[in-house]
């Protein structure tokens, strides 16, 4: 395998889980946002991408995105909330701040893993440019 190739798919692993930390960041800011009587409260979002392939082998994360999750929000009883409904409750994100948490490890992680991969394809390609002299 080309060192390059090495390069360019740890990059966009890099890149991914740069995407998830975003994703984890924006819910933790949120979790305690209401919805207003006007519109609709935060939902959860999460990073999503394809495989890239070409010709039958991996060649990294494709498309990347953040999407909404489908979760209906968690009703909160509060009927002193300026943002209450008629019956008193006040919608809130579905934010599960240990969830949260949990993935901002292992996109962590993974970052760490990817940085690894990107640290020891330099030493081999240094290596090699030392033979090669």
């Amino acid at each position: 395998m080309d060192y390059l190739q090495v390069f360019d798919i740890s990059g966009s692993g890099l890149d991914f889980q740069k995407l998830r930390l975003q994703a984890v960041a924006t819910n933790l800011a949120n979790v305690y946002s209401t919805s207003s009587k006007a519109g609709a409260a935060f939902k959860p979002l999460m990073a999503v991408a394809t495989a890239e392939q070409s010709g039958g082998s991996l060649r990294g994360v494709g498309d990347m995105q953040l999407v909404e999750r489908d979760v209906e929000p968690r009703l909160k009883y509060d009927p002193a909330h300026p943002h209450a409904n008629a019956d008193g409750y006040v919608e809130m994100p579905a934010i599960n701040p240990v969830d949260e948490m949990t993935s901002m490890m292992l996109a962590t992680r993974a970052y760490e893993a990817n940085v690894s991969v990107l640290s020891a394809a330099k030493t081999m390609a240094l290596k090699a440019l030392e033979i090669g002299s």
